[in-house]
Parts: C-alpha cells; sequence; structure tokens
C-alpha cells in the first residue's frame, strides 16, 4: 500500500523488515508458499528450513517488483558476515531462486555486510557473475573507500544509527542538521565518490528525522521510510540539493588506497564503526534465527504432534 502511495523508484528488504512481514496475515500465502518449496525440495531439516527461507526473501521481493519500476534489494544471511566464499554462494542462490521466478538479475542488488568479507565477495560477485550489489551496515569512511575499491554497484551509509551512537555515547544529545554526525559521514563519502569519479552509487540510509534527509538533498539515492516520507509530504518546503558534484570536486580530500590490513585498522581506529557495524550484524542474524524458527514451527510442527 505504501509503495503505491509513494512511488518509489527502488526498495529494499533486510531480515528484520521480512520477519516482521511474515508475521501479518495479509502475506500467510507467501509463508505457505515458502514452506512448500522447503519441503519438496527435501533434504535435512535444516537445509528445508535454509531453501524455505531463501524462497520468502525472494518471493516478498517479487511482490515488491510488480509495484515498482527499479530494483528490490534482497539481503544474505548476516551469519555469513564473515564468510566470502558463504556469502558469494548464497547470493548466486538467491539469484537463481528470482530467475525461476521469471525476474533477471538486472532488478536484483544483493545486500551485503561491509565487512572486508562481504566487501571482497562483492568485488567477485559484481566482476565474475554481474551480479549488482548494496553494501550495508556500512558506518565508516575506510568502508566506503573499500567498497568503492572493490567496484560494488550501491553502498548503503547508515545516518541515524550513527547519530545514535553519538547521543547514546557522548554528552550532546541534539544536532542541528548540518552538524548531525551521520549526514557529516555521507557527506563526506559522497564528495570523495564523485571528486574520485567512482561510480559507486551512494544511497543514504537509516533516517531519524526530516533534517537529515532535507541536509542530503542531491545525494544519488536516499532510501526513507514511509513514516518518514508522510512527513515530508507535510512539510511542504522545496527541497534544495546540499551535495553536488561541482562541490564535491572542489573539496580537498585526498585519494587513500586500503588493502587488508589498512582497511582493518582505519575501520578500527572508529569506535563508532566497530560497534555498529557488530551490532548491526548481531540484530539481523537474531531476526534471521527468530525467522527461521518461525518456519520451522510451520514446517514440522506439525508432523511431530505437537
Amino acid at each position: 500500500i505504501t509503495i503505491d502511495e509513494y512511488k518509489p523508484l527502488d526498495a529494499t528488504t533486510n531480515p528484520s523488515l521480512i520477519l516482521a512481514a511474515a508475521q501479518m496475515p495479509a502475506y500467510q500465502e507467501l509463508v505457505d508458499d515458502a514452506v512448500a518449496y522447503g519441503k519438496k525440495l527435501g533434504g535435512s531439516e535444516e537445509e528445508q528450513i535454509k531453501n524455505a527461507c531463501d524462497k520468502l526473501f525472494v518471493l516478498f521481493g517479487a511482490e515488491i517488483l510488480k509495484r515498482i519500476p527499479g530494483r528490490v534489494s534482497t539481503e544474505v544471511d548476516a551469519r555469513l558476515s564473515f564468510d566470502k566464499e558463504g556469502m558469494i554462494q548464497r547470493a548466486r542462490r538467491l539469484i537463481d531462486l528470482y530467475k525461476e521466478a521469471g525476474i533477471g538479475k538486472d532488478r536484483i542488488l544483493i545486500k551485503l555486510s561491509s565487512t572486508w568479507e562481504g566487501i571482497q565477495a562483492g568485488k567477485v560477485l559484481e566482476a565474475e557473475y554481474g551480479i549488482h550489489c548494496n553494501m550495508t551496515l556500512l558506518f565508516s569512511f575506510a568502508q566506503a573507500v573499500a567498497c568503492a575499491e572493490a567496484g560494488v554497484t550501491l553502498i548503503s551509509p547508515f545516518v541515524g544509527r550513527i547519530l545514535d551512537w553519538y547521543v547514546a555515547n557522548g554528552d550532546k544529545k541534539t544536532y542541528e542538521p548540518s552538524e548531525d554526525p551521520g549526514v557529516k559521514s555521507v557527506t563526506k563519502i559522497y564528495n570523495y565518490y564523485k571528486k574520485f569519479g567512482y561510480k559507486t552509487i551512494v544511497m543514504g540510509a537509516s533516517f531519524r528525522n526530516t533534517g537529515e534527509i532535507r541536509a542530503l538533498t542531491g545525494c544519488d539515492y536516499l532510501t526513507i521510510s514511509p513514516k518518514l516520507l508522510a512527513e515530508l509530504s507535510k512539510e511542504y518546503v522545496k527541497l534544495t540539493p546540499r551535495l553536488s558534484v561541482k562541490e564535491a570536486q572542489a573539496c580537498d580530500l585526498e585519494k587513500i588506497h586500503l588493502d587488508e590490513k589498512a582497511f582493518r585498522w582505519h575501520h578500527n581506529e572508529d569506535q563508532m564503526a566497530v560497534e555498529k557495524l557488530s551490532d548491526g550484524i548481531r540484530k539481523f542474524a537474531a531476526d534471521a534465527i527468530k525467522l527461521e524458527r518461525m518456519l520451522k514451527e510451520r514446517m514440522f510442527s506439525a508432523e511431530n504432534g505437537k
């Protein structure tokens, strides 16, 4: 309903959103289809649940694609965040499932955690398989530089979660949009990419208020929740671009190269980014486990006579 109202170009999913949607009465048919698919493929209980889970992600993605002209992002299991080969394999599996549903890979972005392993998985998926990647849980400048060097299609730097960390860990509890640490982080990344001609799309994500959105107008893409879209629609303020390629090219950032050692060091120097990346992975993993439990109950509790 929200998609029909706001008509976005693209849309995104994550394990938390899928978990919430899978519990809504409106989507029980999709859950039933995923369960049937998992059982049909057979194998161990674990394999059946994993296959049902992947299918459910793809079924939700396919539903969204009926309503938008662009691409949908589908996330690889966060528990694979430190397993490069595992992420590559799972991404290819998701793309195959979309293909079975008649959807080409040009309409899909595979979401990967922006760990070193995730970024390298993205590099292989893009270069060797032509699979477009959306690097998520991105909080540090080091992560952004490594993503640009890997040649991924898109990054999702998290604005609001950065603000959350500074509010929770510092004395300052409110920020003007231009001083918001999340806004400053994305502005720096955007300027760096545009100054040095990287093709990777910068898509600001996880907003806490409309001020952050206004402060990043001009960014390539922004992913905005229905709640904040509703607030923006009521504000009647003309949005003027705050970010531009011209200004980015005039900024004084210097180009840097990060191998694995340098990446790990620079990322580790950013306490906020280290904590938010690990916290984000844990939360997405926890929701993936909850979703699997829900599917397991649907798939096996009846036959176990419970």
